[in-house]
């Protein structure tokens, strides 16, 4: 008989946009964080950077090319590669957890990894040997995200390593341009509030950041990269509910932070 899988922990990660690869802070913490957690069996990414209701299961077949979803970069970020095999078998277990009698899971065979996927996945696994499968946020909404989670939540006593991918703050309008370590006052408050809710486990207040939050309409304009914690927060739920903070710092003046849920 097998082993039984190791449970593995849900992680919310700040993945920024292409550069911040260049960034060698943040690259060796990523590497050290994957370093620390149990190879997983297969990894279940739900990105800011694809919005599809229903919910929608990318690519399962290998060699499906990457979705560079960024404009006017220099053209190095193109040609940045992650051949991980596809996980056809994981796309079946979602279906199941996800779908009921009569209903079918959607798919789009042709979409590639987005970089909300491969830039943090090429920093924690780079051999790019472990199976991953990327859905769609179906939704925005708080409430309904958390429940996703938590019924994706067996994966994780599958070997599964379920990620959501966002920016715990993300206004590129007001995006600082100093040093690194130097953020804007409304980029710090909203940091440290969020940091106190997960410490707190204060589930309520994070589903009403919009209004318990500081400056939430600045941190979020739109919250479409804040909204995958909630992925990974309902998948967290399903345990002994205790949590780290794994990142923290700024990057031109946007959060960085992440989190692990065990």
């Amino acid at each position: 008989m097998a082993p039984r899988p190791t449970r593995m922990p849900t992680l919310y990660l700040s993945h920024g946009a292409p550069p911040l690869a260049d960034d060698t802070r943040w690259t060796r913490e990523l590497a050290d964080w994957s370093g620390g957690l149990t190879r997983p069996s297969a990894i279940l990414v739900v990105s800011a950077h694809w919005e599809d209701a229903p919910l929608t299961v990318g690519a399962t077949a290998d060699g499906v090319p990457l979705t560079y979803d960024f404009w006017g970069f220099p053209q190095r970020y193109y040609g940045v590669t992650y051949p991980a095999p596809g996980a056809p078998t994981l796309a079946e277990r979602v279906r199941d957890l996800v779908t009921g009698p009569g209903e079918t899971l959607h798919q789009d065979p042709d979409r590639g990894l987005d970089h909300g996927a491969y830039v943090p996945l090429r920093e924690m696994y780079p051999d790019a040997d472990i199976p991953v499968l990327q859905v769609s946020m179906p939704t925005l909404d708080p409430a309904e995200l958390l429940a996703l989670g938590r019924r994706l939540a067996p994966l994780r006593d599958e070997g599964v390593l379920i990620v959501g991918s966002g920016f715990t703050t993300h206004n590129l309008r007001e995006m600082s341009r100093q040093a690194h370590g130097e953020a804007p006052s409304w980029s710090v408050e909203f940091d440290d509030w969020v940091n106190r809710a997960v410490a707190d486990h204060d589930v309520d207040a994070l589903l009403d950041f919009g209004h318990k939050a500081p400056a939430a309409a600045i941190a979020h304009p739109r919250s479409d990269h804040f909204a995958p914690l909630f992925v990974a927060l309902g998948a967290g739920l399903d345990g002994h509910r205790s949590s780290q903070s794994t990142v923290d710092g700024f990057w031109h003046g946007l959060a960085k932070r992440s989190f692990q849920f065990d």
